[in-house]
């Protein structure tokens, strides 16, 4: 039976990824900072498809802490098969206008953490031949993003990253997969502010849709699955315009 390790895993799509990965019957271990949230996806997971459930409390946010989970899980013992990099956070907001600190947390968070953690994951997974990495990234990875520069640009470095990846891996056994999801009914657009924009309004998928497309393709060692026709066709027809016309055009979606 193999082990999926899942970050962000108390809400939104994290949290239907690990039912996905439960239901498909793996043992989890889910990671966020919500220890209730946490507990209850646990007990939910136990109850549903009689599988290991174990909760670890990390803020990947903070300096060092991708190293903390990792001898956390080489203290109890678990190894990894699956990593499934899902924590990440966004700000609505004009680069020097949003907070340093939140910024810096904010890269920390879908840069350094989700790298870090693939590297110590990695060597044990290759040992074994098996397993892998999925990383959750965005359709925002496709173009600039003015008034949500270091999202855009973390995401960018999460497919990039992803994509090299799963070229290196070829042929080891492992699946390396990157979830490019658009708007998503989660706690994502509260957290980052943009639930207000009419693009949420009007286009948002269901976390649960996303997970789904997400786990089919992790399954199939897909390098890059960007879930729902309209996101696809969003990003298709982005690749031919001018960068400054895809920048001014997502300007003008942030409110300016």
């Amino acid at each position: 039976m193999a082990t999926t390790l899942i970050t962000g895993a108390s809400s939104g799509i994290g949290r239907e990824l690990s039912k996905q990965f439960a239901a498909g019957g793996d043992d989890i271990v889910i990671t966020a900072r919500s220890e209730s949230e946490l507990n209850n996806l646990a007990d939910e997971v136990r109850r549903a498809w009689h599988v290991n459930a174990m909760v670890i409390v990390c803020d990947l946010a903070q300096p060092h802490a991708a190293d903390k989970l990792h001898e956390e899980l080489v203290t109890r013992s678990i190894e990894v098969d699956n990593l499934v990099n899902n924590a990440g956070f966004g700000a609505l907001g004009k680069f020097a206008e949003l907070s340093p600190d939140r910024q810096t947390e904010m890269l920390m968070l879908n840069v350094v953490s989700l790298t870090r953690l693939t590297r110590l994951l990695l060597p044990s997974m290759l040992e074994r031949g098996h397993g892998g990495v999925l990383n959750v990234g965005s359709i925002a990875a496709y173009q600039a993003g003015p008034n949500m520069c270091v999202y855009y640009a973390s995401k960018a470095y999460v497919l990039s990253f992803t994509e090299a990846l799963h070229e290196e891996l070829r042929g080891t056994g492992l699946h390396v997969t990157c979830l490019e999801p658009g708007p998503t009914s989660t706690g994502f657009g509260d957290d980052s502010g943009m639930s207000s924009l009419p693009i949420f309004q009007s286009q948002a998928m269901s976390a649960e849709n996303v997970a789904k497309a997400g786990y089919k393709a992790y399954r199939n060692n897909t390098d890059v699955v960007i879930p729902g026709w309209k996101n696809r066709a969003l990003q298709t027809s982005a690749g031919f315009l001018p960068r400054f016309v895809t920048r001014k055009i997502t300007a003008k979606i942030h409110g300016s």
